[in-house]
């Protein structure tokens, strides 16, 4: 559309600005964010018992043997990133979804839209699960904290990106809620190294944090590196993202023929090129 980098600047940059005021107006979600994740992490350290529980981590192949209110401190720190980051996307897709039509309607390109999703989603993992991290640390100190915070991470990212699907393709706001709630719960639930045998069965290879749990359980008790499972999370993600930018493409699909939609920028002050 445009060969101007300016052009496309301003587009980027507006859509970004569109997306962070609409979070800001999500303060339940900010809410949780910041009081949910300490509360639950604190809360498990402090109430389940510390009675050590070996497992077996696939991932490095170890037998590990860690305190069982730690283990149930990382699994739930996944399950609180992920909840959140997955209700911030989904509300914001849910609510300025019809912003984000019109806008699309009008002759905005839909790529810059996704993009600042995109980056409004980067940022947000990042600070939650950073956060995260800095709370655990602050019960006792991961064998490999950054490992951890990339764990967290990405698996903030796999849900933010389910939420960017249940938001475009939902059509009740309590249902994409229960769809983020339940994906977590089941998903990271049927992983927990002390808790559930299923933990080393097969078939959990194939749920969506796998990567992330296995990357945060040996970041947190081991010294092993584990690229090829971060590897693995980064597919979920890809391929989880790659659906969402799907959906949201035709939710907000433009029907104007190429010439009307640049007038319209055009009339907006963004200069255009054929």
């Amino acid at each position: 559309m445009s060969g101007s980098a300016g052009a496309h600047l301003v587009w980027f940059t507006t859509a970004v600005r569109h997306n962070l005021i609409e979070h800001s107006r999500n303060r339940f979600a900010m809410l949780l964010a910041v009081a949910f994740v300490p509360t639950w992490t604190i809360l498990a350290y402090l109430t389940i018992p510390e009675t050590a529980v070996p497992f077996r981590l696939p991932a490095t192949g170890e037998t590990l043997a860690p305190p069982g209110n730690r283990t149930t401190q990382v699994t739930g720190a996944l399950n609180a990133i992920s909840l959140i980051t997955g209700f911030m996307m989904f509300a914001a897709t849910f609510t300025g979804g019809r912003f984000d039509k019109r806008l699309a309607l009008a002759g905005y390109p839909r790529t810059h839209l996704a993009l600042a999703k995109v980056a409004i989603l980067t940022l947000v993992s990042a600070l939650v699960a950073a956060y995260a991290t800095a709370v655990i640390s602050a019960t006792w100190l991961p064998e490999q904290p950054l490992q951890l915070a990339a764990a967290l991470f990405s698996s903030a990212m796999t849900y933010g990106a389910f939420g960017v699907v249940f938001g475009s393709v939902l059509r009740r706001e309590v249902e994409g809620m229960f769809a983020v709630m339940m994906t977590s719960i089941i998903d990271i639930t049927l992983q927990h190294p002390t808790r559930s045998a299923s933990a080393e069965r097969s078939f959990v290879q194939f749920l969506p944090s796998h990567g992330a749990i296995q990357t945060a359980t040996a970041g947190a008790f081991s010294a092993a590196h584990t690229p090829a499972y971060l590897a693995l999370q980064a597919l979920w993600f890809a391929a989880t993202a790659l659906v969402a930018l799907l959906t949201f493409h035709r939710r907000t699909r433009n029907a104007l023929p190429p010439k009307a939609r640049d007038a319209r920028l055009a009339r907006t002050g963004i200069e255009v090129s054929p």
